[in-house]
């Protein structure tokens, strides 16, 4: 790569050089053709009868000898402390004697200064993909704070949202909130395959609410061609109870959970809720909750029909259920 101040090319230096050395031009004269210094044109001359056509090249600028440069035991002892210890920069260098700033740069040099380059691997994460839509499907619930009218914190600030959240302008006790406040509870079923989703907005997160968006969700996937065979779900109480169960019965559908705590292996769901809401949710200032449940049906079709998946090569996730009528409208 040419230095970003060189005054000669390489070909420019090559071209110098001949003049120089096989043409007998003076190097002055040839500094001057090349609007150079006479060193300069001097070290291409040089150069090119040492080495050849080769030598017009850029030199690494690294110092042959950095006599200031941590030595090897110190560097080894601070590697090894930052592995077995987890310690920062400013207690190794107290322990290894040096400043924390050199400390610092040995962590740096030996890519180990974030700690999440020392978290150990056993195995490298496991993606799965169903052969086929409706092989799993994917439910989850995403809570929500309803916006009050007028906006909320987000985009007016914790001051004027608190206000808003109040009947009385923010001078109320709390026994006296806006009645209209409280939360709104997505329900998600989405298809492990093709990404397609599913999705309810409720007023609450009962078993007989769940029950009734699988139903439905079911339904709909069944107008499209798919057939729900399982649904996987977390340990929540509306998927634990009688409601969801007999739900999962009367369709044909294996209920499946996750193992506590582990939210990841539902993950698509998890996935779809974190885009949801970036790109819904909170995307734009709603200044009421009935402008963001009004917005949500037409966010829905953008994602099942337009909005390109990179977890399915850029397509819309709607693209996967072939020969679906008006799936591309």
């Amino acid at each position: 790569m040419l230095h970003a101040n060189a005054a000669l090319t390489p070909r420019q230096r090559l071209r110098l050089a001949r003049l120089v050395v096989e043409d007998g031009w003076p190097v002055a004269y040839a500094a001057r053709f090349f609007s150079v210094s006479w060193p300069i044109a001097d070290r291409w001359a040089r150069r090119y009868r040492a080495e050849g056509k080769a030598g017009m090249a850029d030199r690494s600028s690294r110092p042959h000898a950095s006599p200031g440069k941590t030595s090897p035991p110190i560097t080894k002892r601070i590697v090894s402390l930052r592995l077995r210890k987890r310690w920062g920069a400013v207690r190794l260098a107290a322990e290894t004697g040096v400043a924390p700033s050199t400390a610092g740069a040995v962590l740096r040099r030996c890519r180990i200064s974030r700690l999440s380059r020392l978290e150990r691997r056993d195995q490298p994460p496991v993606r799965y993909e169903r052969p086929a839509p409706g092989e799993l499907l994917h439910a989850d619930v995403k809570k929500l704070g309803n916006i009050p009218a007028g906006g909320g914190w987000r985009f007016l600030g914790h001051q004027q949202g608190k206000a808003n959240r109040t009947a009385d302008g923010g001078r109320a006790r709390s026994r006296h909130r806006n009645p209209l406040m409280g939360h709104a509870f997505v329900h998600v079923v989405l298809d492990d395959y093709s990404r397609v989703a599913y999705a309810e907005i409720c007023d609450d997160e009962t078993g007989p609410t769940a029950a009734g968006v699988l139903r439905r969700a079911s339904a709909w996937f069944a107008a499209r061609g798919v057939t729900a065979r399982r649904v996987l779900t977390d340990n929540g109480g509306c998927y634990r109870g009688r409601d969801w169960a007999g739900a999962c019965t009367a369709l044909g559908i294996t209920p499946k959970r996750t193992r506590p705590y582990r939210p990841q292996t539902n993950g698509k769901a998890e996935r779809f809720n974190r885009t949801m809401t970036s790109e819904w949710a909170f995307a734009q200032l709603f200044t009421s909750e009935a402008d963001r449940r009004a917005a949500f049906p037409g966010w829905l079709h953008a994602y099942n029909h337009h909005r390109p998946h990179t977890g399915i090569g850029g397509h819309p996730p709607i693209s996967r259920l072939t020969n679906l009528p008006g799936q591309y409208t």
